[in-house]
C-alpha cells in the first residue's frame, strides 16, 4: 500500500464477504424487514457489530482507523447493501458515522460491493470496488474523498470516469470481483488484481495502470488454480526471518521500490473460495519484472494447503499499520443459525478480532495473534498453576465470568507414547478427523483442553482441544479442534467441527498452549502461539450470561498437567456509538 510521510495514513476497505454462500441467498420478503427488538443475549461484547441488522463487511486517516463494511439498514439477511462506515482511535472503541459508499451511478446502482484502498503518493486514499451496472456486470470503481481536512472521512467522491476497469476480453462479467489495494512498481506502473473465474479455474486478474485511471489487463494472470471463484484475493509482503527487519514487523508495498527491501521480504497471496467458503493462502516469491508469482515449491495450492483460520472466517483483508510497524488482518464471521434465528435476533454478522500477521520463523506458515490493544479489556482476573488433569477427569475454573472473558491456557503431556497412530490419509482432512474423533471419544493422547460457555451439567458446552497421534517412531501429528455438536439444545443450529493441525515438534518439550477469546456466540481461538487459528459460531440456550462456565477437561489415556491458566474478564467498550453522543 502506497502511503505518504504526512499525513500518517493507512488505508484499507475490508473485503466483505458478498462472497461467501450465505450471502448469495436473497430473502426478498425479510430483507426490507425492520428489527424492533435486539436479542442482546448472544450479541458480542467486544467482538465488531453494528447496533442491528446485517454486517459483512474496514482505513486509517490523521489517527483514525476507518472500518467500512457491507450493511442492510433495513434487515438482519443480505440485501439493501451499503458501505456502512465506523472509526476507531484503537481499533477497540467505535463510533459510527453516515454510510461512506452506496448505489448511486450507473456503474453501481445495482450494488457497491467489496474493494481495497490504496494512499496515493500525495497522502490521498482512493477506495477501489466492484460495482454492479443495470446489466448487473461486475465492474471496478473509484471513489475519493470528498474533503481530505475532514479526519472522519464522512463523503466520498466518484468520478464520472469511473468505471475505470470493465469485464471486456474474455472476462466473465459475473464473476468479476473485489480489487485488491495496488502497488507501485520499480518501472513506474501500478499494479492491481482482482478476483475471477474461468470454468473452475480460479484467476487473480492482473492490471497495470501508470495514472490510476485507465487501466490495462496484462497478458497474463498474476497466479489461478484449479479451485473455483477466487473472491476478495489479497497480495502483500511479509519480512524474511533473518534480514534487516525483524520478521515480526509488517512491511508497506510502498517500500518496494527500494530493492534492498525488496530482496528481503517473500510474498502472501491469499483467496476466498466460493465454492467451498474456505480461505487458503501460499508463500512465495514475486518478480517484478515479469510479474509473476511462484508460490514455493512445498506449499499446497489449493484449499488443502495453509489457511488463516479454520473456522468460520472468510473474505479476509490485510493492511499495513505505519503507527505500530504490523500488518492487521480482518475477518468476517457469518451466522450458523437459520435466516428466521437472525431475523428473531434482529442481527447477523461479526468481525473477528483484529490480528497482528507476520512469517513465521522457518518461514513456513503465517503467525496470528489478537492486537495488543485487546488487553486494555482486561479486567477481573483468575488464575490456575500446575494442577494436574489425570485420565477422565475435569473441572471446573470458578471466582470469574466466562462468557466474556479471554483465556489462556498452557498444557504438558506427561506420556506421549500413549498417543494413537496417525493415517496419512488423514491430512488433507482435519475437520473429517475432528467430526469422528470429536472431544467426546477417548484417545490415547487427548483430547485434552477446554470446554466452555458450558452449563452446570455440562449438557451444554462447546470444546476447544487437542488431540496428539504417533506419526512415526520420533514424531508427533497435533490436531487442534473446536467442538459445538453439544453447544446447543436448538436442534435447527448448524454446528460443524472445525479443525487444524498444528506444526509444533511437541516431542521436544511435551508442551502446547491455547488461546481462547469467549464472547457470547464467539468462541476464537489460538493454538501454539497463533500457527493454527479457528473462530466458532455458537448459540447456547443454557449457558448463557453467569450460567456460562468454563472446565479444563481431558478424555484421554494419558494424564496431562495444566501448567497455566489465565483467565480476564473482559469489558465492553464503546461499540457503534453515534459521533457527538
Amino acid at each position: 500500500m502506497a502511503s505518504a510521510a504526512a499525513p500518517l495514513i493507512v488505508s484499507l476497505l475490508y473485503c466483505a464477504a458478498l462472497a461467501v454462500h450465505a450471502s448469495h441467498v436473497v430473502y426478498p420478503e425479510l430483507q426490507s424487514l425492520e428489527a424492533t427488538e435486539v436479542d442482546k443475549e448472544l450479541r458480542t461484547g467486544y467482538h465488531f457489530q453494528p447496533p442491528k441488522h446485517w454486517i459483512n463487511g474496514p482505513m486509517y486517516y490523521k489517527g483514525l482507523y476507518h472500518l467500512f463494511y457491507q450493511y442492510n439498514p433495513k434487515g438482519a439477511v443480505w440485501g439493501n447493501i451499503i458501505w456502512a462506515h465506523s472509526v476507531s482511535t484503537d481499533l477497540i472503541d467505535w463510533v459510527a458515522l453516515e454510510p461512506g459508499i452506496y448505489p448511486s451511478k450507473p456503474f453501481d446502482i445495482n450494488g457497491c460491493w467489496s474493494g481495497s484502498a490504496t494512499i496515493l503518493p500525495n497522502g490521498v486514499p482512493v477506495i477501489m470496488y466492484t460495482g454492479i451496472d443495470p446489466n448487473n456486470r461486475q465492474m471496478q470503481n473509484v471513489a475519493y474523498p470528498a474533503n481530505l481536512s475532514d479526519p472522519f472521512l464522512r463523503k466520498w467522491v466518484k468520478p464520472d470516469y469511473n468505471p475505470i476497469i470493465n469485464p471486456d476480453r474474455g472476462i466473465n462479467a459475473s464473476a468479476f470481483r473485489d480489487p485488491t489495494t495496488a502497488w507501485y512498481g520499480p518501472d513506474g506502473h501500478w499494479r492491481l488484481v482482482v478476483g475471477s473465474k474461468e470454468n473452475m479455474r480460479g484467476i487473480a486478474v492482473l492490471y497495470r495502470s501508470r495514472d490510476f485511471r485507465r487501466w490495462i489487463k496484462a497478458h497474463h494472470s498474476l497466479h489461478a488454480g484449479l479451485t473455483g471463484m477466487w473472491e476478495c484475493p489479497d497480495f502483500y509482503p511479509v519480512a524474511v526471518p533473518g534480514g534487516r527487519r525483524h520478521h515480526q514487523n509488517g512491511v508497506d508495498t510502498a517500500e518496494l521500490h527500494d530493492s534492498t527491501v525488496a530482496a528481503e521480504v517473500k510474498y502472501v497471496l491469499k483467496v476466498s473460495l466460493d465454492v467451498t467458503r474456505y480461505e487458503y493462502y501460499t508463500i512465495g516469491w514475486y518478480d517484478h519484472a515479469k510479474d509473476r508469482y511462484t508460490p514455493d515449491l512445498d506449499f499446497p495450492d489449493n484449499d488443502y494447503g495453509l489457511r488463516y483460520d479454520y473456522g468460520d472466517f472468510y473474505a479476509s483483508k490485510s493492511f499495513f499499520d505505519p503507527v505500530k510497524k504490523r500488518r492487521v488482518l480482518w475477518g468476517w464471521a457469518n451466522e450458523s443459525d437459520t435466516v428466521p434465528d437472525d431475523r428473531n435476533k434482529g442481527w447477523a454478522g461479526i468481525q473477528a478480532i483484529p490480528r497482528k500477521i507476520f512469517l513465521s520463523r522457518s518461514g513456513r506458515q503465517l503467525i496470528q495473534w489478537p492486537v495488543e490493544e485487546i488487553k486494555s479489556l482486561r479486567a477481573k482476573h483468575v488464575n490456575v498453576s500446575n494442577k494436574a488433569v489425570k485420565s477422565g477427569e475435569f473441572f471446573k475454573v470458578g471466582g470469574f465470568k466466562s462468557v466474556q472473558s479471554d483465556v489462556e491456557a498452557a498444557f504438558m503431556i506427561k506420556n506421549l507414547e500413549k498417543a494413537e497412530k496417525f493415517n496419512a490419509s488423514w491430512r488433507t482432512d482435519a475437520q473429517g478427523l475432528c467430526k469422528k474423533l470429536n472431544s467426546h471419544v477417548k484417545g490415547g493422547v487427548g483430547p485434552f483442553g477446554l470446554w466452555l460457555l458450558a452449563s452446570d451439567d455440562l449438557k451444554e458446552r462447546t470444546a476447544v482441544f487437542f488431540r496428539v497421534f504417533k506419526n512415526n517412531d520420533t514424531s508427533y501429528v497435533v490436531l487442534m479442534c473446536n467442538d459445538p455438536t453439544r453447544s446447543s439444545f436448538e436442534s435447527q443450529i448448524y454446528r460443524p467441527t472445525f479443525a487444524g493441525f498444528v506444526n509444533v515438534d511437541i516431542s521436544k518439550t511435551k508442551k502446547i498452549a491455547l488461546r481462547t477469546l469467549i464472547d457470547h456466540s464467539v468462541v476464537e481461538s489460538f493454538g501454539a502461539g497463533g500457527k493454527t487459528c479457528i473462530l466458532t459460531r455458537v448459540y447456547p440456550r443454557k449457558a448463557v450470561g453467569d450460567n456460562a462456565h468454563l472446565f479444563v477437561f481431558n478424555n484421554g489415556e494419558s494424564d496431562i498437567k495444566l501448567t497455566n491458566l489465565r483467565a480476564w474478564e473482559m469489558k465492553t467498550p464503546t461499540m457503534n456509538k453515534r459521533l457527538g453522543q
